[in-house]
């Protein structure tokens, strides 16, 4: 990174660079970062007086950038972030000193420096800023040899290009066959240097990305003196054309902003190309664009974005990052958006307040017209007086035009992909819930092409006080029908789930329910059924990949789950179980292929990167822990899911004791002696009144209303004892709704729920399980 800044900083025109950001409280300027070649090791001063004369302390408390054009050239810019002040860029010059063009580069570079200076202006300690600055600004640079037909270049020109850095081999020819085939004659003539060094040569070409999309890059370059009649190294750099200055012709910024619209797919993309398009090839001071909504602008664009750059009507009424306003407050656009034509107000045009300070030099007003409506209207304004010459005139219409078209495919874009999210956030779980001896976390990635909404879906449903089931799963396909499918799938084994059923038997009914819905889709899935109490854990796969564990140790495998068929194949596909035992302290991850597979990643590689993502992973943070283990993901192919579970164990483990309970005249009487028994030797006679009439109208209403086995299990859990009778009914006991003095029955329930803390029925494989918890008194052991 530091010869790609120095080679950046040299063709910028600067020999030397220096960061400085104010200290608190000591009146000074400390530096902050440097780099360059300083004439006989004069490297910049650590310390500069704010009240001093210094290029930095001036342009610091001026907040303007500073040219000096000595024997020594010198530039000065401020460096401010959301209206702050953060400290001075000062770069030392060449003897030819800063051309326009190495000005505007320098006071983009002083942009993206301020961005990453705003988190550690307040901290003491120096930190790297220049070389990370400029690769914010995706600044390359390359070294090529002629004799040899090799270059050497960085990581950022190998991105800007399109090839990851594992699959460059050093050739020059690995790099052209991404240019566009027009665009080669320019690039071979670099290839064949003047023997002239030090010249310098400019050119503009373009690429074509990984997934087909075509991206414009700029390219500087110039040839250092060799050996005598041998071709000297190329120097240069090559950068995405925003970053530097348009084509002088119209004809260059048409096609320019052709292409960039084409690749602008929000409305927010389509600002940032509409200010690189006019504020810096115009060498306007403002741009301002809104999309017209009713009868109000929406804002969506503003640069520069300072709140003291805009008019204070600005300030103190569009208090949100994207202000709206009514158009009867401002007059001159809504004649122009009314008249669909454009207007140019030379310098000294006598405007409304809502307008007052955006172009006291000139003001172009841009109806943006889009299929015979109006989409918007861009604002370009000088401080300095301007003169509209018409070869302006004719950019400035031809520019309205495309963004206008652009701006109403960016509002349906970002129409569609809003209903797109809010859809999948509809079907994907709020919340998780807690759960006593573990923490769950989850993470959703939509795709970054195509609809944002996907088949990836993931739960955690809370079957009982002390087991959890997890799921995760994908349906086939990236649409609103994949995400409908989705939807009905985890509802249907969330239902399953909470009916009782065994793993084996949920993932079954779930498939045979995809099956009778003659659907196209398949879908795959990984169910988990743990025990938080033991650790023991029932794993079903139908179709997906299996889970992963992470030991107490750090060591992390694949569980080897028996898999089935993907649901929706077979009606009577069989899905067998796989118990493993988790120890406190173990991390489970269920992900689908979206994280561990793309084109350019084959799946075996990218489950490796996970497990060892995983294991590198801190367990202590889940959160940090997922986030880690869905790294820098960049273009998604697919959406991801991810399910992460740490298994600590339950602090208090509780005692259990059961019965079965015969149909037998005197049963009643027996679970009685049993539950006595048992509170006696859980020393919890206190509780004893509560419980044995609990346990008594419990198995009396099992006993008379259902047919089959009726089971009585008591827990000790902390200072509660719970209740459970199970039977083979599948019917929730009912309260009666109305019960009178001649009744003689209908109160045992209401008896119950009385003397219970808490009551409720859940229903279990091949019944139900009616339960009640009461409170240990306190004093109690």
């Amino acid at each position: 990174m530091r010869r790609c800044l120095d080679r950046a900083l040299t063709f910028a025109g600067a020999t030397q660079a220096a960061v400085y950001a104010p200290d608190a409280g000591d009146g000074e300027l400390r530096l902050v970062d440097a780099s360059g070649d300083a004439p006989h090791g004069a490297g910049p001063p650590d310390r500069l007086a704010l009240s001093g004369d210094s290029p930095a302390a001036r342009a610091y408390r001026t907040d303007r950038p500073l040219w000096l054009t000595a024997r020594t050239p010198l530039g000065a810019l401020p460096l401010d972030a959301d209206g702050r002040r953060l400290g001075c860029l000062v770069v030392q010059g060449a003897a030819e000193g800063f051309d326009v063009e190495q000005r505007e580069f320098l006071e983009r570079y002083a942009d993206a420096l301020a961005v990453l200076l705003r988190p550690v202006a307040d901290t003491p300690a120096p930190a790297p800023l220049l070389a990370p600055a400029l690769r914010s600004l995706r600044v390359g640079s390359f070294v090529l040899f002629p004799d040899t037909g090799l270059i050497e270049a960085d990581e950022t020109l190998l991105d800007l290009v399109g090839i990851s850095p594992d699959d460059f081999d050093g050739k020059v020819d690995t790099l052209l066959a991404h240019a566009l085939p027009e665009d080669m004659h320019a690039l071979m003539s670099v290839l064949e240097p003047s023997a002239q060094a030090s010249v310098r040569r400019d050119l503009e070409f373009r690429v074509r990305g990984p997934t087909g999309e075509m991206r414009w890059l700029s390219l500087s370059c110039r040839v250092e003196a060799g050996a005598p009649e041998a071709p000297g190294e190329v120097l240069g750099v090559v950068t995405a054309t925003p970053v530097l200055r348009r084509g002088t012709d119209d004809v260059a910024r048409i096609q320019w902003l052709t292409a960039a619209l084409d690749d602008a797919a929000t409305v927010r993309d389509v600002g940032r190309v509409v200010v690189a398009a006019l504020r810096e090839p115009l060498g306007a001071d403002r741009v301002a664009l809104a999309a017209l909504q009713d009868d109000r602008l929406l804002v969506t664009v503003l640069d520069p974005p300072q709140p003291t750059a805009w008019p204070e009507v600005w300030r103190s009424e569009w208090r949100t990052e994207w202000p709206d306003a009514p158009l009867r407050a401002l007059p001159t656009l809504q004649a122009a958006l009314r008249d669909g034509r454009m207007d140019l107000w030379p310098a000294g045009t006598d405007f409304e307040p809502g307008l007052t300070g955006v172009g006291e030099g000139g003001l172009a007003v841009l109806p943006l017209p889009a299929k015979g409506q109006v989409a918007g209207v861009c604002l370009v304004g000088w401080e300095r007086r301007h003169e509209f010459v018409p070869e302006e005139r004719s950019l400035l219409t031809a520019t309205a035009a495309l963004v206008g078209q652009a701006l109403k495919r960016a509002h349906a874009h970002d129409a569609e992909q809003e209903l797109a999210t809010m859809l999948q956030r509809s079907l994907l779980p709020r919340r998780l819930p807690e759960l006593p001896g573990g923490t769950a976390v989850a993470r959703y990635l939509p795709a970054k092409r195509g609809l944002q909404v996907g088949g990836d879906w993931y739960d955690v449903i809370a079957l009982s006080e002390d087991r959890v089931a997890l799921v995760i799963g994908d349906v086939q396909g990236h649409s609103a029908g994949a995400a409908t499918i989705m939807g009905q799938m985890r509802t249907a084994v969330r239902a399953y789930a909470m009916e009782g059923h065994p793993p084996d038997v949920v993932v079954s009914h779930a498939n045979r329910l995809l099956v009778a819905m003659e659907t196209d889709l398949f879908a795959t899935c990984c169910y988990a059924e743990l025990d938080m109490e033991e650790g023991n854990t029932l794993f079903v796969r139908a179709g997906h990949l299996a889970p992963l564990v992470r030991r107490p140790d750090g060591v992390t495998e694949e569980v080897e789950v028996a898999g089935g068929p993907p649901l929706g194949i077979l009606a009577e596909a069989d899905f067998p179980m796989t118990a493993v035992e988790l120890a406190p302290g173990t991390v489970l991850a269920l992900v689908t292929d979206g994280l561990v597979e793309a084109a350019d990643l084959p799946l075996d590689e990218g489950m490796r990167r996970t497990r060892a993502a995983l294991a590198a992973a801190d367990p202590a943070d889940p959160g940090a822990m997922a986030d880690a283990l869905l790294g820098d993901v960049g273009r998604r192919e697919d959406d991801v899911a991810l399910l992460l579970l740490r298994y600590d164990g339950m602090k208090t483990r509780p005692i259990r004791a059961g019965w079965m309970v015969w149909r037998l005249p005197d049963a009643v009487m027996h679970a009685r002696r049993f539950t006595a028994r048992t509170l006696r030797r859980w020393k919890v006679q206190e509780a004893a009144d509560a419980v044995l009439l609990v346990v008594s109208e419990l198995v009396t209403n099992a006993l008379v209303h259902t047919q089959g086995p009726v089971r009585l299990d008591l827990v000790l859990r902390g200072d509660r004892v719970r209740v459970c009778v199970s039977d083979s009914s599948p019917r929730a006991p009912a309260k009666p709704v109305i019960v009178d003095w001649e009744s003689t029955g209908g109160r045992g329930l209401l008896l119950v729920e009385a003397m219970s803390d808490s009551f409720g029925s859940v229903p279990v494989a091949g019944g139900k399980q009616v339960w009640s918890e009461i409170a240990v008194p306190e004093g109690v052991p």
